[in-house]
């Protein structure tokens, strides 16, 4: 039950005289931070951003590629399929099981989706992590997609853009999905040796073995206005260090005024911003020799 049906249906009852229509729960959003109620339709065209505290709700893969190519038009990258469960891991129920059903909620085969389409009519690869499959978390299939996106932009000396949302490794493929960070980090060393752009767009959260590996090797870094951004959390660094840290620390706006991040963005500004790095980095691609990469 809920304030819809224990009191906005009984008000619309009594002032028509007859029972209210039945109002489809999905009509309204409550946002996770301020708990306002939004409706559906004033979510979506804020690009599922709270009007109210500006708080930057998960995007899906599919969502985010409608939302950064221009006039929505892509390509999805197919990817080879990975083993389902290499540990044949089990706790309170089978991987294989767990891994059913976040395919069936989100309709994805992992955490990692790849597009190629125009970005301010610059040709990119883009990778988008889905946070709300197992909480973004990297295994063997994302080390793997993430590669060979990455290869794809290579061959098709194109630049390559990913959004990130993890919270890390994925404890059910154990050290296979450690093993995922070197591997991240050769793919961007193909890009970095191919003279390819790099862009990382972190979102909420980006944290552990992601933002220890490709999520934090951009040439250029843009993080979502509000994103937790770190490797370990805030209570297991306060223990360790002894000492209080600000309320802040980790979000993306403190990030940046100490030199971590290029810039934070809006959600709402984030292709044209996208659109205007891509302009001047791409132009270095006619004369590689040139182009400089930190």
């Amino acid at each position: 039950m809920s304030w819809l049906t224990d009191f906005v249906r009984p008000k619309i009852q009594a002032l028509l005289g007859q029972p209210a229509p039945e109002i489809p729960i999905d009509l309204w959003v409550k946002c996770p931070k301020c708990e306002q109620m939004i409706f559906h339709r004033e979510l979506q065209e804020n690009f599922r951003v709270c009007p109210f505290c500006s708080y930057h709700m998960h995007l899906s893969p599919l969502e985010r590629f409608n939302f950064l190519f221009d006039d929505a038009q892509y390509h999805i990258l197919p990817l080879e399929k990975t083993h389902d469960d290499p540990l044949q891991f089990k706790d309170s129920k089978k991987y294989t099981d767990r891994l059913k059903e976040y395919r069936a909620k989100t309709k994805q085969i992992d955490v990692l989706a790849v597009a190629v389409g125009d970005i301010g009519e610059q040709k990119t690869v883009v990778s988008v992590m889905d946070f709300n499959f197992m909480g973004g978390s990297m295994g063997v299939f994302v080390g793997h997609a993430f590669y060979e996106a990455a290869d794809k932009a290579v061959k098709q000396n194109l630049p390559f853009v990913v959004v990130t949302a993890s919270g890390g490794a994925r404890m059910q493929e154990g050290i296979l999905s450690l093993m995922q960070m070197p591997k991240t980090v050769m793919a961007v060393e193909k890009l970095a040796e191919a003279h390819l752009p790099y862009i990382v767009v972190l979102t909420d959260p980006t944290m552990g073995g992601v933002s220890a590996s490709f999520a934090m090797l951009g040439d250029v870094a843009i993080a979502e206005a509000g994103a937790l951004i770190g490797f370990a959390g805030l209570r297991v660094i306060e223990e360790t260090i002894k000492q209080k840290l600000p309320p802040e620390f980790q979000r993306s706006e403190f990030l940046k005024d100490h030199g971590m991040l290029d810039s934070v963005v809006h959600r709402k500004d984030l292709k044209k911003t996208l659109g205007k790095v891509l302009s001047v980095l791409c132009g270095a691609l006619v004369a590689p020799e040139k182009a400089v990469r930190t």
